[in-house]
């Protein structure tokens, strides 16, 4: 059984295989490979010989041919679910990862087939002398990769190496004896050739990178990964145990390297790839504390063809000039099924559709999202578009996702709301495993997050606005906080688009607003002195921005600031109402973290929480124009000690000083209600 578990894995090893990349693999990486076979197998040879030469009856000299080749191979399939499982699989290889659809024209019969061909094709390699698995193997690497391998793959992969693969390792196990490694042999000798049998393919790994000028966390973490072992490793050394090419005490010295070898690659890659230090580096970079002209680096996620029009509307109006350039990385997020491993797939420029009878509806809809990114990249000047699928459980889909934007250090991350609206103003197609992605990138993301909700948002630059010379009208509706700096310094750089207009309208607290209430014990004095701190910095850092804004945008024209007075949350849906109710799209902040009395009586009941009370506001209200809605959330650490705090009213501050003086004693450009 242990035998016909092996023969099966080696097909699927070759159904997964894939030798398409080697004929585009570059200098650097040939290196990396050829160092990676030649050292580890002059090391294997030598270190069988000094063992042999110690030892009182001599080991068969065959073994050392087995020491090699273990050291030197490298397990793809086991390092590719390590990789996942690390969130590092990034890959240019495009394949069809999703499993076969219910379409799907292949039938079990076609199934009961190929595994028959896997013992025809075993039974003749033994009938030429060789091992079964040789003929397996290349049986699986002729099959194509498609949907016939795909299904495949689902059908016979956990019963595989569930049920005839677990053998091996009870076998493995029962030849290893770690009580014959001492034997004739000194513990420091023991150590040594088990951790120069260990380091043999790192440390030439190693060098080759580290001539190529590479990284040297990259460097290590590359050589480690590429000693992972796995399953491969121990069928290699199982079959030379059967053809007496080990005996008891070489054979255990192997295993023990291999086990140390498999046991240091986790905290080896996770300490040289999820370094906190670089992570603290990169929460700074949000669009506050960017200026408005700097590069712009968006990670912008789909789900289906759906998401498309609007998402890319938006990006068309974010105002990508030479000065100022945006790099968008399209991330279309597949949700994988089966049990194959989670990875980054990147598109190539110059990719040729599968027309073919075997082009799947998921495969059709990947193309088309990734042709009309690259429509829109060679439409728009300054932009450069990379388009991906991720393909990921939806559970942790959203580690990819924020992993992804911290690696292309992405200022922010565009996602799509999981609702669709309908023709009536209703919604249709509510997707709640879309929702819990969203709501996890929204609490987990190590950047800012805009969460768009789209009802029909038209960019100035498209074909019917350009017959008709449409404008396009943005408001931004600024509360408090910094998920409201971060809106509007969206919006800000949306203003230097042509044809849009955008009004900035700050709400203000008025004479009968709430007074202070933090979430702090009474008795906690430190804590309300701590908390009162905290709000008087945030209105500090709002005026601050609002001034620097005003000032800098003084003399444009196409840009409107209006400060209203409001006592509360129904005096703001009111106003809204009444006179900021025609719009193509409303930019407000998330405001999470934050209960501001401005507020009070939108946020009594929530449906959508990822939205905001203010953006579940608009979205649920019937206003005179179906605008489409962008919420933003700033992703930066609360200050130490901080605690969440309900803002309070324009009262005077800690230092005696009204903070809301600062606003008042700057006038520039701005409009009354009745220019409205």
């Amino acid at each position: 059984m242990a035998n016909l578990g092996v023969t099966f894995y080696m097909f699927l090893v070759g159904l997964e295989m894939d030798l398409t990349p080697i004929r585009k693999i570059g200098k650097r990486a040939l290196s990396v490979a050829i160092a990676g076979i030649i050292l580890p197998i002059t090391a294997g040879a030598g270190l069988h010989y000094l063992v042999r030469k110690h030892q009182k009856e001599k080991a068969p000299e065959m073994g050392a041919y087995f020491w090699s080749i273990a050291l030197s191979v490298t397990s793809f399939p086991d390092l590719a679910r390590i990789l996942s499982d690390l969130k590092l699989m990034y890959t240019d290889l495009v394949k069809q990862i999703s499993a076969a659809s219910k379409e799907s024209s292949t039938s079990d019969k076609h199934v009961h087939f190929i595994l028959s061909l896997v013992l025809l094709c075993g039974f003749m390699t033994e009938l030429c002398g060789a091992h079964s698995m040789f003929g397996a193997f290349m049986l699986g690497l002729m099959i194509p990769g498609g949907e016939l391998g795909s299904t495949i793959m689902d059908k016979i992969e956990e019963y595989i190496v569930g049920i005839l693969l677990p053998p091996t390792f009870l076998i493995t196990g029962i030849r290893t004896n770690l009580e014959y490694i001492f034997a004739d042999f000194s513990v420091g000798m023991v150590v040594l050739v088990v951790l120069l049998a260990c380091s043999a393919k790192i440390v030439s790994t190693l060098l080759v990178c580290l001539y190529f000028k590479c990284p040297k966390q990259d460097s290590l973490a590359l050589g480690v990964l590429m000693n992972t072992k796995g399953v491969l490793a121990l069928i290699i050394l199982n079959e030379g145990r059967n053809m007496k090419g080990f005996d008891q005490q070489t054979f255990s010295w192997i295993m023990a390297a291999i086990l140390l070898m498999t046991i240091i690659i986790g905290p080896v890659v996770s300490f040289t790839h999820k370094s906190t230090r670089h992570l603290k580096q990169y929460h700074h970079r949000n669009l506050e504390k960017s200026k408005p002209d700097a590069p712009l680096r968006i990670l912008a996620c789909v789900h289906s063809t759906k998401n498309l029009s609007g998402l890319i509307n938006l990006l068309q109006i974010s105002n990508a000039t030479r000065k100022s350039p945006i790099t968008i990385f399209a991330v279309h997020l597949v949700e994988l099924s089966g049990r194959a491993s989670a990875m980054l797939i990147f598109h190539g420029k110059s990719k040729t559709a599968d027309s073919g009878n075997n082009a799947t509806r998921e495969k059709a809809e990947a193309e088309q999202i990734v042709s009309a990114f690259e429509s829109f990249e060679n439409d728009t000047h300054a932009v450069t578009v990379h388009p991906l699928t991720a393909v990921s459980p939806y559970a942790s889909m959203h580690e990819d996702v924020s992993n992804f934007a911290q690696d292309k250090f992405a200022n922010i991350i565009l996602i799509p709301f999981h609702k669709q609206p309908n023709a009536i103003g209703g919604w249709t197609d509510e997707n709640l495993q879309h929702k819990q992605v969203n709501q996890n990138l929204l609490a987990s993301a190590p950047c800012s997050i805009g969460l768009l909700v789209d009802r029909g948002l038209t960019s100035p630059f498209s074909q019917e606005s350009k017959n008709c010379m449409r404008v396009c009208r943005i408001t931004m509706l600024f509360v408090e906080g910094p998920d409201d700096r971060e809106a509007l310094a969206y919006a800000w750089r949306m203003a230097g688009t042509p044809r849009l207009i955008l009004t900035v309208v700050r709400f203000v607290p008025g004479k009968n607003v709430s007074e202070l209430s933090e979430d702090v014990e009474e008795d906690d004095e430190s804590g309300i002195l701590t908390a009162m701190f905290e709000r008087e910095k945030q209105k500090q850092l709002d005026d601050d921005y609002i001034n620097e804004f005003r000032f800098r945008t003084m003399h444009d024209q196409s840009i409107a600031y209006i400060e209203k007075q409001v006592n509360g949350g129904d005096q703001i849906l009111s106003t809204i109402i009444s006179v900021y109710n025609d719009f193509d799209l409303y930019v407000v902040g998330r405001g999470h973290g934050r209960k501001s009395p401005l507020t009070s009586g939108l946020s009594n009941w929530s449906d959508f929480p990822e939205l905001g009370s203010l953006g579940e506001t608009l979205v649920s209200t019937d206003l005179e124009s179906r605008a489409s809605v962008l919420v933003v959330q700033q992703s930066a650490p609360l200050p130490t000690g901080s605690k969440q705090i309900r803002s309070s009213a324009p009262s005077k501050g800690i230092f005696g000083n009204s903070t809301h003086s600062a606003v008042e004693t700057f006038v520039n450009h701005r409009r009354s209600d009745n220019d409205y």
